[in-house]
């Protein structure tokens, strides 16, 4: 993924971007592809790897809106959809929008809310419109959720449901920023964090122009093909109790498509789908209890069915 062959618009996001997210470009271009594919990101890492800081920056360059939910134990849905509060001058309810209406929505520690909780999020993930007392909203058409957790075995989280799971098109893993880039995110960070003063770089109706631009990108039957022969892997893979569906399936096509935007090229070629098979399909597959015991992750085992897929020729 070389910086140097990103589309112009996307360099300036990730080039701006990267100031306060040091050592994280691969990271930023997949969060960005996922973004303009119409899916959604979980960010899945221990705490003070940059998750927030993240969502903040990619908000604040693409100068769209931005709201934060810090999921807890006692949020209710009506925190994050809205809720209607009766008005005694019309004798109606008014509906007060939540702070899911916005661009860019951060879903802070996700699993620390009850699944009544992060159920609320489903039908705005997958439809882009939320239903609040027999009355339908539309979101923006930019609508994003960038959810954080930590990992599961952290104290006082609930494990998101499958269906919610599913609706992300990435699970990304941030990780730790190399000892000389770690040293230097402490040193300006020491009198205060610079996503405060991070400046727009590209406006929103260029993002939403983005947007449309992937979903051009060529895609030939060989590419089908390949990602068909990956998936149907997944389901025969005596390691997997649980393959990859076709929403799956439907999410590494679009996935790919805006990540060969992001990289310059106008198709997809099969190392880009290699590139984001464990992210789209790692959060898809469940293990058995045997690969569990043997120690197995699912992208290890993804990484195996890839060097068992022959490669279409032209990559």
């Amino acid at each position: 993924m070389g910086g140097n062959n990103l589309n112009e618009k996307i360099k300036k996001i990730v080039d701006q971007v990267k100031t306060v997210i040091l050592d994280k470009d691969e990271v930023i271009v997949k969060v960005l592809s996922s973004w303009l594919a119409g899916g959604h990101v979980l960010l899945e890492d221990y705490p003070g790897t940059g998750k927030t800081i993240l969502s903040r920056a990619l908000s604040q360059a693409t100068n769209c809106s931005f709201s934060r939910v810090q999921f807890t134990p006692d949020l209710l849905p009506s925190d994050i959809l809205g809720v209607s509060i009766y008005n005694q001058k019309t004798s109606e309810f008014d509906f007060h929008q939540g702070p899911i209406f916005t661009s860019f929505l951060l879903g802070d520690e996700i699993n620390r809310a009850t699944p009544k909780t992060q159920s609320a999020l489903l039908e705005a993930m997958s439809e882009g419109q939320i239903s609040v007392e027999g009355h339908r909203f539309k979101l923006d058409p930019m609508f994003f959720v960038m959810a954080t957790q930590n990992p599961i075995e952290q104290l006082g989280t609930f494990e998101l449901p499958e269906a919610q799971l599913d609706r992300f098109m990435m699970k990304i893993s941030m990780g730790y920023p190399s000892p000389e880039f770690e040293i230097k995110m402490v040193k300006d960070q020491l009198q205060g964090h610079p996503v405060e003063s991070l400046k727009p770089v590209v406006s929103k109706q260029e993002v939403m122009e983005l947007k449309a631009l992937s979903q051009n990108i060529k895609v030939t039957d060989d590419i089908y093909g390949y990602i068909s022969k990956l998936v149907q892997l997944t389901r025969s893979n005596e390691a997997f109790k649980l393959g990859v569906s076709p929403r799956g399936m439907i999410a590494l096509v679009k996935a790919s498509q805006a990540l060969s935007l992001c990289m310059g090229m106008d198709y997809v070629k099969p190392s880009v789908v290699q590139a984001l098979l464990p992210e789209v399909f790692g959060h898809r597959v469940l293990l058995t209890p045997e690969a569990h015991l043997k120690g197995l992750v699912p992208s290890q085992v993804l990484n195996e069915i890839i060097k068992n897929v022959p490669v279409p020729r032209g990559d």
